[in-house]
């Protein structure tokens, strides 16, 4: 008896045998489906019936289970964390986040430094800030983590201490990321891909291993993301509840109104902590917002509710907002908190100056909240205005194809040199761009849910840049939706291999295509990984990575 596997419209799977589906069919469908299944091999290939026998025990899948994640993690902590605290000097922005970071951990609040301190930091004079409260455009969320890595690790004798903090959070994002592609295509061969990818991927090394700020916006934007799976888990659940309530007959034209939505919450919480690293997760809050009245809508039609699309965006949407958005604002209120709390931040006490308190119906506001506004003011008219040419600025119209490359370190030597340079596994890389163009079609001629989330997470963390063209902008800023383009990577292999119970032929074929992309992406990462980390290399060695005469 052949099974065939059934793809619904939201890309879920089921099983059927062949009887079944004809039973179901159109007969003119069957007639024309019939000769072509009869002459296709269901049975495993070897290289599943070999994996069969590994699992062929309740504890050895329990094993593959959490041992598939472990082992991607821990192949990403050893890539991120060895030889982590060369070069022991203030690489690329840690020059800013670094001595801020430091500052405000023991202040309260960022401070000013003297002309040269980078040297005399890095030597252990840690203690060298002025009075003077230093200028930031950036919240403190991630500051405080870098600070706190120098607290529990050491500050000015190595530079482990301040680049602890974001290696660990880069190693908690392939965790997470494993962790999300399971939920997202039900299979821990895939989760496990899609952390491995994470884990040899040069562009997110690097950003593990230096103490800026992007790799934390896109590890709670990653949670955050996460949690909005699970919301949309939990409300088709309690819809189909509510439809059981309800029992036969015509339902309400609006339907219900869910209050309690913890993933919601959830939500708002790691979108306000990315926003509280850098204003950027703000478009993940925004995106996201809209994707969850959107999903709401749909779920409403599928249960048949008849007016979903009012329903989701006037009844259910007010609901969805106070329970996402004022969550994401106390938490990004209480990264200020050090500032709040003191009086010597930057701007701190503007409100407190003559004629600089509101007046009117916004006079009751305290004046450190009117502070604060005033200083966000600033940093923002600071953020739309920053247009100062870099050598390695890259404009967001070229990130996809990964034409400039950030050089954070280069330290040249008679023969040789050390590098770091943010740059992606280029076959990882571009294969997943080249992935988006299929996954844009497929959702276009079969919607799937997992699709849309993958893109919804791309336009997220790339689409707002594109707003700003000309902005001084970095192509390490990709890091925030680099998590989308490899589950998008991971969708495609997934179709490649097939399911296990499809096509032998074409799985088999697709298996070994897979087998040899990653073997080549393994190879490809190793050559590479001494331009990530610093690693002295001899002249010719570094010319074989100018791939591009842009990458120079």
């Amino acid at each position: 008896m052949v099974t065939v596997t059934v793809t619904g419209s939201d890309g879920e799977r089921s099983s059927a045998t062949f009887d079944e589906v004809v039973a179901a069919a159109p007969s003119a469908t069957v007639r024309r489906r019939d000769a072509r299944v009869s002459r296709v091999r269901t049975e495993p290939t070897r290289i599943d019936a070999w994996w069969a026998r590994v699992l062929g025990t309740p504890g050895r899948r329990a094993l593959w289970y959490w041992g598939g994640p472990a082992i991607v993690t821990l192949l990403a902590a050893v890539l991120r964390l060895w030889n982590l605290g060369h070069p022991h000097a203030l690489v690329f922005d840690e020059t800013y986040y670094v001595k801020d970071a430091w500052t405000l951990w023991n202040t309260g609040a960022e401070r000013s430094w003297p002309d040269g301190a980078d040297d005399a930091f890095a030597a252990g004079d840690v203690n060298g800030w002025l009075d003077d409260p230093s200028y930031v455009v950036h919240p403190p969320l991630g500051k405080w983590i870098i600070g706190l890595g120098m607290a529990l690790v050491g500050q000015g004798t190595d530079a482990v201490g301040w680049r602890i903090g974001t290696a660990v959070v880069g190693i908690l994002s392939v965790l997470l990321l494993t962790l999300i592609a399971r939920r997202l295509f039900s299979s821990t061969a895939l989760a496990v891909v899609a952390g491995g990818l994470f884990a040899i991927d040069g562009h997110a090394i690097v950003m593990s291993r230096v103490a800026l700020l992007d790799t934390m916006v896109m590890f709670f934007a990653l949670l955050g993301f996460g949690a909005v799976i699970l919301d949309r888990e939990w409300v088709r659940r309690r819809l189909d509840a509510w439809l059981v309530r309800r029992g036969p007959g015509p339902l309400p034209p609006w339907g219900p109104v869910f209050w309690t939505r913890p993933w919601v919450i959830a939500a708002g919480v790691a979108f306000g902590l990315a926003t509280s690293v850098k204003w950027s997760g703000l478009y993940f809050l925004a995106v996201f917002g809209v994707y969850l009245v959107v999903v709401d809508a749909l779920a409403r039609r599928r249960a048949g509710i008849p007016f979903f699309w009012s329903a989701a965006i006037l009844k259910q949407g007010p609901a969805t907002f106070l329970l996402l958005v004022p969550v994401a604002l106390v938490v990004y209120a209480a990264s200020w908190s050090g500032w709040l709390l003191g009086d010597d931040g930057y701007d701190r006490t503007w409100a407190d100056q003559a004629g600089n308190a509101w007046t009117g119906p916004f006079a009751w506001i305290p004046t450190a909240l009117q502070s604060l506004w005033h200083y966000h003011s600033s940093m923002y008219t600071f953020h739309v205005g920053l247009s100062q040419p870099h050598p390695y600025q890259a404009s967001p119209t070229t990130w996809l194809l990964m034409l400039r490359p950030t050089s954070m370190w280069y330290s040249a030597t008679p023969g040789g040199a050390e590098a770091i340079t943010a740059i992606a596994n280029p076959l990882i890389w571009w294969a997943a761009v080249a992935v988006l163009l299929f996954l844009v079609y497929r959702m276009i001629t079969r919607p799937d849910r997992r699709i849309g989330l993958v893109l919804t997470g791309i336009l997220a963390g790339y689409g707002p840049w594109l707003l700003y063209p000309e902005r001084t902008v970095f192509q390490f800023y990709t890091i925030a939706f680099e998590p989308y383009l490899l589950l998008a990577l991971v969708f495609a292999i997934g179709w490649i291999v097939g399911p296990r119970d499809g096509d032998t032929v074409r799985r088999g074929t697709g298996l070994v295509i897979v087998a040899v992309f990653l073997g080549v992406a393994a190879l490809l990462s190793a050559f590479w990984f001494p331009m990530w980390t610093a690693t002295w290399v001899p002249d010719v060695f570094i010319r074989l990575h100018y791939w591009l005469p842009s990458w120079i």
